[in-house]
């Protein structure tokens, strides 16, 4: 792996070795010194043009976990206030040397373009409606962590899939790891051909919902809806909030984030025994530590150089240090 763009880009071998290593990283997290080397003396670039808590949160202390120097760059407040490109941004902050930037944007192909302008690894952490693969790469090693396999399980993502890009990177990532996946929602929040698209099921109800092992439920992205694709918020949830009455006694809830309350879940819901929402949190941090790791780590991409003693000498010249070394 040089970039991490989309989960078109995996392998389901790739998927498997990056659940594997965040494994690994669940016994660092333990330890009273909770970092390792990996990545010390690289400069990672966190560069977020939307709003987020989990993602970017999760991706700085993932970076900080493996050692790595972090910069953080959020759209407000820097220059892009002033009207800088993203391309000027980016040859920025490329100045600095970084090893890789996390990279969200509102546009789709944000992250495809940037690739192309810098030697940096790039990490989509979501661009627009096109994909968010970290996010699926976390539910799945969630998913693997509960049940052990998702062959053959019955997983039904339901809400706003048109403008998803959550659903987008699970639908295909679910299907990648033998799961049968059925997208579900109003006919106006799912976007004509789908299905074919993504190889998944589609329903306009939840009529058969009581089939599935696993519930995925999405936000309603209202900031994203410039028309309107639900009568109100209330008829949505009268049809397709999923509470205690929807949710069997042996399925499991998923959702990625911010939830709505009383819209996509009932609240009653969202704490309880079937929810795996703040598992998905906190195996968030374990596998974005293993996406920086397979990225800068486990790669061919070349090693930083830094002076020794009046030298030059590349990182690798150490020898990799072992994930269970403290920093």
């Amino acid at each position: 792996m040089r970039n991490l763009l989309s989960i078109e880009d995996l392998t389901r071998d790739d998927i498997e070795r990056i659940c594997e290593r965040a494994a690994s990283f669940a016994a660092v997290g333990k330890r009273e010194i909770k970092k390792v080397p990996t990545l010390r003396g690289r400069t990672i670039v966190t560069l977020f043009y939307e709003s987020s808590t989990r993602t970017s949160a999760s991706f700085e202390l993932a970076a900080k976990r493996l050692s790595a120097d972090v910069i953080s760059i959020k759209a407000q407040g820097s220059s892009v206030d002033k009207g800088e490109s993203l391309k000027d941004t980016v040859a920025t902050l490329t100045a600095y040397d970084p090893e890789a930037i996390v990279i969200r944007s509102p546009a789709a192909g944000a992250a495809k373009l940037v690739a192309g302008w810098t030697d940096a690894a790039i990490i989509n952490a979501g661009d627009g409606k096109h994909e968010h693969p970290s996010q699926a790469l976390l539910d799945v090693y969630t998913l693997l962590d509960r049940l052990g396999s998702l062959d053959g399980k019955k997983i039904w993502v339901v809400g706003d899939i048109a403008h998803s890009r959550v659903a987008r990177s699970c639908v295909r990532a679910f299907s990648l790891m033998g799961a049968e996946v059925t997208v579900a929602g109003p006919p106006t929040l799912i976007p004509r051909g789908f299905g074919e698209a993504f190889g998944c099921e589609v329903a306009y109800d939840l009529d058969q919902v009581g089939s599935a092992d696993v519930i995925y439920a999405l936000r309603m992205q209202r900031e994203r809806m410039a028309e309107s694709f639900v009568p109100t918020m209330r008829e949505y949830a009268a049809g397709y909030q999923i509470g205690p009455r929807r949710l069997g006694s042996r399925q499991l809830l998923m959702h990625p984030g911010p939830v709505n309350r009383g819209i996509e879940l009932a609240p009653e819901v969202i704490d309880g025994p079937a929810s795996l929402i703040t598992a998905q949190v906190r195996n968030g941090l374990l596998v974005r530590m293993a996406v920086l790791y397979e990225i800068l780590a486990g790669s061919d991409r070349p090693r930083p150089v830094r002076s020794v003693g009046g030298r030059l000498e590349s990182v690798e010249s150490e020898g990799a240090p072992t994930i269970g070394e403290p920093a």
